[in-house]
């Protein structure tokens, strides 16, 4: 299997509507730009199919580590217009599976950061996931925990607590 079919593979489980378009290794990062291979997307506000590209424009986050290297991926997203009159939106943009509205992490990511945060404090969280996971600070750290109803390093802190 030759690098851009690995890729490929790579970014379909991300996303299965997404394509592989090149990517560049820059010191410890790898930057890969990717973009929709769809046709028509519903509104997520009223349902109704769209095919009319309104514009498109560069969204940026972090995946998954690949070989130690840090990754983030770049998609070309588009704007699309709503057809639908009885709609309150004339406009939206395509969305992902993997990825939130205006996340800068991808939901898998993101799901590993938590695996790490909740057993050490974030001081220690951050320095891990920096060593070669990902870019992310304390006070992101601390954010994500209380989305998610968590605290940092309650597993360690219980488990002590109970001996």
């Amino acid at each position: 299997m030759g690098m851009e079919a690995a890729m490929t593979d790579i970014i379909r489980m991300l996303d299965e509507n997404l394509n592989y378009l090149e990517h560049q290794i820059i010191g410890d990062y790898i930057i890969v730009m990717v973009e929709s291979d769809r046709e028509e997307v519903p509104c997520p506000y009223c349902g109704k199919p769209s095919s009319r590209v309104h514009s498109t424009y560069e969204r940026s986050f972090q995946d998954l580590p690949i070989q130690g290297k840090k990754v983030y991926i770049n998609i070309v997203n588009r704007k699309y217009f709503c057809d639908n009159r009885d709609c309150p939106n004339t406009t939206f943009a395509e969305s992902f599976d993997c990825l939130k509205p205006k996340a800068k992490k991808s939901a898998r990511l993101i799901d590993e950061i938590m695996k790490i945060s909740v057993e050490v404090s974030s001081v220690a969280a951050s320095k891990i996931l920096k060593g070669g996971i990902a870019d992310v600070s304390k006070s992101t750290i601390c954010d994500m925990l209380k989305k998610n109803n968590r605290s940092v390093g309650q597993g360690k802190r219980r488990e002590n607590l109970h001996r």
